[in-house]
């Protein structure tokens, strides 16, 4: 391809994340994967030219720009030479007429911004939000140790904060490894590492993970109790919570059953569960903004109505959660969101709703105070942005 065709073939798929973002579609992972299923002849320098065009005009525009066309000449105004891919030719953009439409860049949108600054995510952490991702493995205990498998791959970095973290080069091809064909390793975030220490978790107890999706605290639960106990993982999405057994196999995981709940139903679904959970894990759906390094686009998913919905869903989550706590027990609460509408005020009404629960101060190795809990960040963590609490049910 030339500079123009990947000029334009990043024009092309934007057109098609802006779409998808305006209509709740595919991720743009997704829609790039597609795309170049369909065109064989991309090589793999093409494929990683226009990802990168893709990306860097994603994370300049704050808000969800008119067209691929609009955000790609906001691209221009800090890569000149990208002006000399917009040549009319058969297989470029057109040229460039004045007056024409272009994005505006930002690290949100405006509204957005707004929820940031009052959650105190000042101008610096949210650059990091839009920063590149590392690439953190967590070593299955159940299977061997990290010291051991730091050895095996190249590039390996233990991570002080999180015991049974590993930073991978970019590159590396971790499906590839003969560990994790041995499940010796999971790819996990070593933020979401960590707020699946907070658990606290120990050998022999009973676990609820609430919302479990594909599994991947899940498993890390499993490994923390020495694969002691059991777990009841819960989810209303069949798709994602049916990956879990495979995963489970894989990484010798046997104290973990699934159960696919109905939604408006899961009460009734969890009877036999009330009163019941040593820890009930709610990892909870949520607006997903600390992980924006890994999907950028999701900032112009988000909306007012939907952030709304969201917290009215954690909160009836929550409420579900501290049914099937036995007295003593733990519910540990947890959202990839930097929000204080999502993290610490969910918290603060759960408490002022339940009385006689209590926060449990949490000492993570990495994090920062917010309300009852802690908060993670990009710029201050390394990690992805979460917020995670642990509240007590009296006896």
């Amino acid at each position: 391809m030339t500079p123009a065709a990947r000029t334009q073939a990043a024009i092309e798929l934007l057109d098609r994340i802006v779409a998808a973002a305006r209509d709740q579609g595919a991720a743009a992972d997704t829609l790039i994967a597609r795309w170049f299923a369909e065109r064989r002849y991309a090589g793999s320098k093409d494929r990683r030219a226009v990802r990168e065009l893709i990306y860097d005009a994603i994370r300049l525009c704050g808000e969800r720009p008119e067209s691929g066309r609009a955000a790609m000449l906001a691209l221009m105004a800090g890569r000149p030479e990208l002006a000399e891919t917009f040549d009319g030719s058969p297989y470029g953009p057109a040229a460039i007429e004045a007056g024409e439409p272009v994005a505006t860049s930002g690290h949100a949108p405006g509204w957005l911004i707004k929820r940031l600054r009052a959650s105190e995510i000042g101008i610096e952490e949210q650059a990091a939000l839009l920063g590149r991702a590392p690439l953190d493995i967590r070593v299955n205990r159940l299977k061997t140790t990290r010291d051991e498998l730091a050895a095996e791959i190249a590039g390996a970095e233990p991570l002080a904060f999180a015991p049974d973290a590993l930073r991978l080069p970019h590159d590396t091809k971790v499906d590839q490894l003969p560990a994790y064909d041995a499940g010796q390793l999971e790819v996990q975030d070593a933020g979401s590492q960590l707020v699946t220490l907070a658990a606290g978790v120990e050998r022999g107890q009973h676990v609820v993970d609430l919302c479990a999706g594909g599994g991947g605290k899940t498993l890390a639960l499993a490994a923390l109790m020495a694969n002691h106990g059991s777990i009841l993982a819960c989810d209303i999405d069949r798709g994602r919570l049916q990956r879990l057994p495979q995963r489970a196999e894989r990484a010798g995981v046997t104290i973990a059953e699934t159960r696919l709940l109905n939604p408006n139903r899961e009460a009734e679904q969890l009877g036999d569960q009330v009163a019941r959970g040593d820890v009930v894990f709610v990892d909870a759906p949520c607006s997903g903004t600390g992980t924006w390094r890994r999907n950028p686009e999701a900032r112009w998913r988000l909306t007012r109505d939907r952030l709304d919905k969201l917290v009215a869903t954690q909160r009836h989550i929550m409420g579900l959660a501290a049914e099937l706590v036995r007295p003593g027990g733990a519910l540990v609460y947890v959202v990839c969101s930097v929000l204080d509408d999502e993290g610490a005020d969910q918290v603060q009404a759960f408490l002022a709703a339940y009385p006689g629960w209590t926060a449990k101060t949490l000492a993570l190795g990495a994090g920062r105070q917010r309300g009852a809990g802690l908060r993670l960040t990009p710029l201050a963590d390394s990690t992805d942005g979460f917020f995670v609490a642990k509240m007590v049910r009296p006896w």
